[in-house]
């Protein structure tokens, strides 16, 4: 078996090198069997790299330990949902994961297109097929997941593995890394359509049309990916945080950055004709990024709980960054006259402005997390010296500019087009505001100070009566012409222009989101060393030990707390941690408790433990809540910006007002 999916990726080698090849000769040539055949050669790809997955995922399911991928990530005891994840919780499996992604897009991308675009569609095929060949040489000539292992001259299986990391043996990990990697692989799409505008000297902007979806769906798998990984270093690490700036953190928030801000000004280039070389690069920047981002965790150059170890592969990732970067530039360079702006800022009070505003300043968190992240490795490069970049400065340097963010989320939808006056400034926010300063008022007099929790609770208040106000304003036209309750009128609404409304549930999402984040200034912890019958204290609550115990299955050995809630005297939850030992890896982890509530998450870690004591982590997060259920509202945003607004035809009245050599005259009314 391991002969057959090494021979897939080889093919799909061979044919990803004739798919590029066919794709630039038919063009230049003009010969359509050309062209057509390096299509077909897209979908052989697909198939073969999907056998190649197949072999692999059946390998590990199976126990075909004669693999060192199998042997290395997977083992009997596991579950097979983790034997399926085992795929990707390794170097060599998660490129083929990767490349396997890739095929799929790009088979879709030639099928939804195999009648369109015929300028444009060689170049694409080409240049989606150069990353294809990129990743078919890692998958199948460097870290080949099918490597077998060899003791003496013969082909060993060693019986059983190492198993899955057990950090990784957790739910939200069967689908973070693929989520993930949808979107770290879809913006491979945008970019190519992007540069295969440019080389055939395409002036409209066909390509941001055909692309749009593309672009808010991989987004919204980026955005996914983030917030599932968010999820899991809550539930699983044991530390009670949900972001740590971590460097591989880092590296996904990086292209999500400039995706969004991609995501924004393109509507400038389809309404005004603007920032046509702007978006050519935030479209090259989110693809590289991906690449750089994808680069980090695999090249072992920064350490991070996420990243694999020191791997030979760095060289080839630098050498393909280094190569497309140059190619990009040289073909944006050599290409502005086609990118020429069709009109001008007339205003910096005017919803261009917004959007500009907004694009620097997302491009100035992007800079400022890739320059905290490389740093380090920088320092050491430099004067041999690794100096640390912690969360506190990534918050000094964000929190800053995300609140700003969150100002411009109110703002930017409200102003008009051009220009804006001042009468129309003072109706549209005049309420907003007054409501944003009563409640730092109400806040202050509460006896919270803090100025960062202060502002952001006040901005999520202007964004969100902002918001409210576009849908009731909006609905209650509706009404008044219709007749339809005031929800109706609101979906109505939301139909006419999906665009619009979809994304102002997706910045609502937003703010839900920055709720949650604003709490983490108010967090509570305690750790205690305590026996069965100890009781300690944690803010407003009182917890107390109940009993501890021990087990084991085929897989770990575990102790397990028992831990009593009490507020004001009464028992309101019951809590049980977990310490898990591995047995084949024979590394421990936590298994936390959580007692989720829209106020505040009370959050128990079992961190250790001796004969006697327990070693208990308590923790207890106002509002975290709020950032899981921001994503979810975001996520109804998301769909409804897909879906196409309801399109109201106008026909031109007529009336017959004579007949002349039988041919009807008409004229319009």
């Amino acid at each position: 078996m391991e002969n057959v999916g090494a021979l897939a990726i080889l093919l799909a080698f061979c044919f990803a090198v004739y798919a590029v090849l066919a794709s630039v000769a038919g063009k230049w040539r003009s010969n359509p069997f050309l062209l057509v055949s390096a299509e077909r050669a897209v979908y052989s790809n697909f198939f073969l790299l999907t056998a190649a997955s197949a072999i692999l995922v059946y390998s590990l399911i199976a126990g075909d330990f004669r693999l060192a991928y199998v042997a290395g990530h997977s083992n009997r005891a596991m579950p097979t949902a983790y034997k399926f994840a085992s795929w990707w919780g390794g170097q060599s499996g998660s490129l083929l994961l990767w490349a396997w992604l890739l095929s799929l897009y790009s088979a879709i991308v030639v099928f939804q297109n195999r009648r369109k675009f015929r300028d444009m569609m060689p170049w694409t095929v080409a240049i989606l097929m150069s990353v294809q060949l990129f990743f078919n040489l890692l998958v199948g000539f460097v870290v080949s997941p099918f490597e077998v292992l060899v003791q003496g001259r013969g082909i060993i299986d060693v019986g059983d593995g190492q198993g899955l990391n057990p950090l990784l043996q957790y739910w939200t990990m069967v689908i973070h890394p693929p989520i993930l990697y949808l979107g770290y692989v879809g913006f491979t799409v945008p970019f190519a359509f992007a540069m295969a505008s440019l080389i055939s000297k395409q002036k409209g902007e066909e390509w941001i049309h055909t692309t749009r979806r593309w672009s808010i769906v991989t987004w919204f798998f980026q955005s996914t990916g983030i917030l599932l990984g968010a999820g899991w270093a809550y539930a699983v690490l044991g530390w009670g945080g949900y972001w740590g700036w971590d460097p591989v953190e880092n590296a996904s928030l990086l292209p999500w950055l400039t995706s969004t801000a991609f995501l924004h000004s393109v509507m400038m280039q389809e309404k005004k004709g603007m920032m046509k070389v702007w978006n050519m690069v935030l479209v090259a920047a989110t693809f590289f990024l991906c690449i750089f981002g994808t680069t980090l965790t695999r090249t072992g150059i920064v350490s991070s709980v996420h990243a694999f170890a020191q791997s030979p592969i760095g060289v080839y990732f630098f050498s393909f960054l280094a190569i497309g970067i140059a190619a990009t530039i040289f073909l944006i360079v050599s290409r502005l006259d086609y990118l020429k702006t069709e009109s001008r800022l007339e205003s910096v009070v005017s919803r261009e402005s917004s959007f500009l505003f907004n694009n620097l300043i997302l491009v100035a968190s992007c800079f400022s997390v890739l320059w905290g992240t490389l740093f380090p490795v920088i320092s050491e490069a430099v004067t041999g010296e690794k100096i640390s970049v912690d969360a506190p400065f990534f918050n000094k340097v964000n929190i800053p500019i995300g609140l700003f963010l969150l100002f411009l989320t109110g703002v930017g939808p409200l102003i008009a087009w051009r220009r804006s006056s001042v009468e129309s400034l003072k109706r549209a926010f005049f309420w907003p505001t007054v409501g944003s300063i009563a409640l730092i008022a109400v806040l202050a007099v509460l006896g919270i100070h803090h100025p960062y929790a202060l502002m952001s609770f006040a901005l999520c208040l202007f964004v969100t009566l902002t918001i409210t106000g576009e849908f009731y304003k909006g609905s209650r036209a509706i009404q008044a012409k219709s007749g339809q309750n005031l929800a109706a009128a609101a979906i109505e609404l939301t139909h006419r222009n999906t665009r619009r409304y979809g994304g102002y549930l997706i910045h609502m999402g937003v703010v839900l989101m920055f709720i949650g984040f604003t709490g983490k200034a108010f967090d509570k912890d305690t750790t205690v060393e305590a026996s069965v019958g100890d009781s300690f204290r944690l803010g407003g609550y009182e917890m107390k030990v109940r009993e501890i115990l021990d087990g084991e299955n085929d897989n770990y050995a575990w102790r397990h707390a028992k831990i009593d809630v009490l507020q004001n005297g009464q028992l309101v939850k019951t809590l049980e941690p977990e310490r898990r030992g591995y047995k084949v890896s024979r590394q421990p982890t936590s298994e936390v408790d959580i007692w989720r509530r829209l106020n505040e998450d009370v959050y128990v870690n079992f961190a250790g433990s001796d004969n006697k004591k327990a070693v208990i982590q308590a923790y207890v997060f106002p509002l975290v809540s709020w950032i899981w259920i921001g994503f979810w509202v975001l996520l109804i945003g998301t769909i409804i910006c897909l879906i196409p607004s309801k399109v109201r035809l106008q026909y031109a009245r007529t009336q017959v007002v004579g007949v002349a050599s039988k041919q009807y005259v008409e004229v319009e009314r």
